[in-house]
């Protein structure tokens, strides 16, 4: 089985809840750090400008090009579930290695914490899966943009677009992620 992630760029309204939620879950004090990011689209000339989001963290690819990288495993996918984790006390820190931000094709790994420059991203809130519960940005959302879920479920339920405006899919690394686009 693989988890992953669905986002509706349609019900997205860039209100960062989900980020929101993210940063306050995991105490991310940093404001460097953002494990799920919202970058924008701006398409369109007036009076037709439409504006689109889209909110992406880890994608837990199937094939991840940032363990690959790794020189010293320090990060690995999860075989029960295909959920990327990171042993920061294996991992040589940014200012030492980076490879695994260098691999990533979406640039997730982050290195930023003022004195602990070990990688850290998401972890598909863990604890509360193991509960039962949904990741926290899934459960912030206010119009159900977000959902999370084994990836073949997540498939049959809302279908298997891969990519939309702003988010461009890596057939190497196969993103655990779904889509429905605005347009």
């Amino acid at each position: 089985m693989q988890m992953g992630f669905y986002f509706d760029q349609s019900r997205c309204t860039g209100c960062y809840a989900c980020a929101v939620a993210c940063r306050d879950k995991h105490d991310i004090q940093d404001t460097h750090v953002s494990w799920r990011s919202i970058s924008e689209t701006e398409t369109g000339s007036y009076p037709g400008v439409l504006l689109s989001y889209v909110s992406v963290s880890c994608c837990h690819c199937a094939e991840p090009a940032c363990a690959d990288a790794c020189p010293v495993s320090a990060i690995a996918k999860r075989p029960e579930d295909g959920i990327m984790t990171v042993d920061r006390e294996a991992c040589l820190g940014g200012d030492s290695c980076g490879a695994c931000k260098e691999a990533c094709p979406y640039h997730v790994p982050q290195f930023f914490t003022p004195g602990d420059d070990k990688m850290q991203m998401c972890t598909f809130c863990l604890d509360r899966l193991a509960k039962g519960k949904n990741p926290a940005c899934v459960d912030a959302c206010p119009l159900y943009a977000l959902d999370a879920g084994p990836l073949d479920m997540l498939k049959k339920k809302y279908g298997g677009m891969k990519e939309i405006k702003g988010f461009t899919c890596s057939a190497t690394t196969k993103p655990s992620i779904i889509f429905k686009s605005r347009y």
